[in-house]
């Protein structure tokens, strides 16, 4: 594992500080280049560039302006930009585990700065699987060949949690085969409800801090190995495609803010369990036990049925799972101006 390394780029990335009481996101070059000057919103004037915050011929447009957008483009000279020390290099992206949460611990939310942040933060939480004493029935335990759509309702509850609807519970006597087309996906509601919940004894919960990267037109987080609780949690559980030892058996949730403009979409790749929320009503579901797949929200394509109006911010939430060896890939892709860097719900 290597914790820093130098990315050369036509583009900059923001960093933005590693603590929930102190997040904010800064334009980070190694050093003023010719032409490498920023522009926010529409673009504004060229200049002479090399100075971060002032425009320049071929400067890159970045940050939520009033008709602008987060587009990575153009620039001048490539830039060498270190992941900071800590992180934990994904394919595209880093991650970090942080501090450890408690059921106790209350909601914290981070603003991000007029420039967007590329910076969130979240919760991963631990579990033992079934085939550990002591573990949780719905780890390490089911499988499936594709997606199971319908696990969850089609609206995040009141305290900003998915809502149990599986009808592929185990031990169902009436277990319809076309819902649930791989067998049982789940075991009861108490169960599912503490995928998302920090539960004293059932789960060990921790922040986690994912850093997208710019690429092309967008921004991503790429992990072909996405296992964030190795040398934490319960420890290691399973053998994972690259023949290594990992923890396997872990949820992830974010919840965070973007600015819809127009043109956004988010594609999420990757397995197990994934459903995406946006304004609190249910975007994307690739719920179940399954090898990798992707989906994409076009959020144009979705408005009327999401309820988003251009120029208004909404509510994204993501709720992962993953519960069964031996691959971890997490993907995500988007254009999204992140107007809010993570809100921890324990």
């Amino acid at each position: 594992m290597r914790l820093m390394r130098g990315r050369v780029l036509g583009v900059s990335i923001f960093a933005c500080a590693a603590t929930l009481s102190s997040l904010a996101c800064t334009w980070s070059p190694s050093a003023p280049s010719a032409g490498g000057g920023l522009t926010t919103g529409t673009g504004g004037a060229n200049g002479a560039g090399g100075d971060p915050t002032t425009s320049g011929t071929g400067g890159v447009p970045v940050g939520n302006g009033e008709t602008g957008g987060a587009t990575f483009s153009g620039g001048g000279p490539g830039m060498v930009v270190p992941i900071p020390a800590g992180y934990t290099n994904a394919d595209i992206g880093a991650y970090k585990l942080g501090d450890p949460i408690s059921a106790t611990s209350g909601t914290t939310s981070i603003d991000s700065p007029n420039t967007g942040c590329y910076q969130v933060v979240g919760i991963v939480r631990d579990f033992k699987g079934f085939n550990e004493t002591g573990g949780h029935p719905d780890f390490e335990h089911y499988s499936g060949a594709a997606q199971t759509p319908g696990l969850v309702a089609s609206a995040l509850g009141s305290d900003r949690k998915p809502v149990y609807a599986s009808k592929c519970e185990s031990g169902s006597a009436t277990l319809d085969m076309t819902a649930c087309p791989y067998g049982p996906q789940t075991t009861t509601k108490a169960d599912f409800d503490e995928w998302y919940r920090t539960v004293a004894g059932v789960n060990l919960a921790y922040k986690i801090d994912f850093i997208f990267e710019p690429n092309g037109d967008k921004t991503t987080f790429d992990s072909k190995l996405f296992f964030p609780l190795d040398g934490a949690g319960f420890g290691l559980s399973g053998t994972g495609e690259d023949h290594q030892q990992h923890d396997f058996g872990f949820t992830t949730e974010l919840h965070t803010k973007f600015m819809y403009k127009g043109g956004e979409q988010f594609t999420f790749t990757g397995d197990d369990d994934l459903w995406v929320f946006v304004n609190g009503k249910l975007a994307l579901d690739l719920g179940g036990l399954h090898p990798q797949v992707s989906g994409t929200v076009d959020m144009d394509a979705m408005a009327g049925t999401l309820g988003i109006t251009k120029g208004t911010a909404y509510d994204l939430e993501l709720f992962h799972a993953e519960r069964h060896t031996t691959a971890s890939h997490f993907r995500v892709d988007t254009n999204f101006v992140f107007v809010n860097c993570g809100t921890i719900i324990p």
